[in-house]
């Protein structure tokens, strides 16, 4: 043992996973590549292991290095021995070692998020506020939001995310994220009447098979079908005439939200939105006028405006 580095050697098979590690996909590919890298130099970052109450060694960081050195048949490899933590601060540390590697899937990592939030319950008696639970797994607030949102996502919908995790990163088409716009849309139609659930189960599973075939491409495109729910709120739009666009966006392939869109509301919306936008002008138009003169500039520009609403008003 080197007292100055506290490293030592132990034999793989004296070390075991952590339980509580919300890294669970171990990918194939990444796993060769790693093995190759420990085969040609060694492994060169020691693992950080603690002892457990019945000798054995627990992984805190390093489970990729273990298995690859199971697998190249290694005898030694070096550790750091750290004392034993309770289960919260194993928690907790496993978060904060791991917070910033972006090769953590997301799934297993709420499934941690919501055991380190009942164990905060259990052992406080209270359940953590979002702003706790992020200290506490060294994470965003946003991040935390996004995890639990996570776990809100319909059984059959996390199945197939985890069965998606197991391909090659570069093989993937679907992300957590992509069945959360999903979802989101799907539910702002419902909530306007423009589908029934049965209709809404329909739609998302379609979209997810438009994300995984390729003829949806942008994670963010399904929230226009929450700016068609809107349009029919507001009256912009036939609610009808919404649902037959998203009826088509269940039986034609080749169908996007996009085209969906710009087949219903998004007319509807620009002119919305203009009316927004005047009646803002209008406001600031009357509140710089009576507190003050106004410029040569604005004053161009209101003249501009004023030709240019006369031709439109003309025609």
């Amino acid at each position: 043992m080197d007292e100055a580095t506290n490293v030592r050697v132990a034999s793989p098979n004296d070390i075991r996973p952590n339980p509580e590690n919300p890294r669970l996909v171990f990918r194939e590919k990444e796993l060769l590549e790693l093995e190759s890298s420990i085969a040609a130099n060694g492994i060169l970052v020691p693992l950080t292991v603690y002892k457990a109450a019945d000798g054995g060694l627990v992984i805190l960081d390093g489970e990729r290095r273990w298995r690859c050195s199971k697998k190249l048949g290694l005898h030694r490899v070096p550790i750091i021995v750290q004392p034993e933590p309770s289960r919260m601060q194993n928690l907790m540390m496993m978060f904060a070692i791991h917070n910033a590697r972006t090769d953590w899937d997301p799934f297993p990592t709420a499934i941690k998020l919501r055991d380190l939030e009942n164990l905060y319950l259990q052992t406080e008696g209270r359940t953590p506020t979002e702003g706790q639970l992020a200290q506490l797994a060294s994470l965003s607030r946003g991040e935390v939001r996004r995890l639990k949102n996570i776990l809100s996502l319909p059984e059959d919908y996390l199945a197939i995310i985890t069965a998606e995790q197991e391909r090659p990163r570069s093989e993937q088409t679907l992300t957590v994220d992509h069945l959360l716009e999903v979802t989101r849309g799907g539910r702002a139609l419902l909530k306007q009447s423009v589908l029934d659930e049965k209709e809404r189960d329909e739609l998302e599973l379609a979209l997810i098979g438009k994300f995984q075939a390729g003829s949806l491409t942008s994670t963010v495109e399904p929230r226009l079908l929450t700016r068609m729910a809107r349009a029919v709120e507001r009256e912009d739009v036939d609610v009808d005439v919404v649902r037959a666009s998203v009826d088509r966006l269940v039986h034609d392939a080749e169908f996007t939200v996009r085209d969906a869109y710009a087949a219903t509301v998004e007319h509807a919306e620009q002119e919305h939105n203009l009316d927004m936008a005047g009646r803002r002008l209008i406001d600031n138009v009357n509140s710089l006028a009576a507190s003050s003169s106004m410029s040569p500039g604005v004053l161009t520009t209101l003249r501009e405006l004023r030709d240019l609403l006369d031709q439109i008003l003309a025609g």
